[in-house]
């Protein structure tokens, strides 16, 4: 069983940035491919970005691309989300997910096994 724990939340202005980041339990995250996930109220979940196991391939929903940098460092257990030029609409439930075994990034939400508590971000304009 995996643990996955995200921080780095919070309320930040509109063209503000956030950085927020999942720490893994366990010895075996380097090779899970990782993403992350949003939903805002009354919404259902949306995907933001995905990463895969080594890092080296990445992607992004349209609405982020450009504004959100998805990385993980496998030293640390941990995937990172930066997230700048924020705007109200990014306001949601950031959570973070683990899949079990893949090869590449995953952009759907059924494809992961492992989901962190969620992390608030407010962005206010």
């Amino acid at each position: 069983q995996v643990q996955l724990v995200e921080s780095g939340g919070g309320l930040v202005q509109a063209g503000g940035s956030l950085r927020l980041s999942c720490t893994a339990s366990g010895r075996t995250f380097s090779s899970y491919p990782m993403g992350w996930f949003r939903q805002a109220p009354g919404k259902e979940h949306e995907f933001v970005a995905a990463i895969s196991r080594s890092g080296r391939s990445t992607y992004y929903a349209d609405s982020v691309k450009g504004r959100f940098t998805i990385s993980r460092d496998n030293a640390k257990n941990t995937v990172y989300l930066q997230m700048a030029t924020l705007k109200p609409e990014d306001t949601a439930v950031y959570y973070c997910a683990a899949k079990r075994i893949g090869a590449t990034y995953y952009t759907k939400k059924d494809e992961y096994d492992y989901w962190g508590q969620g992390t608030q971000v407010t962005v206010s304009s």
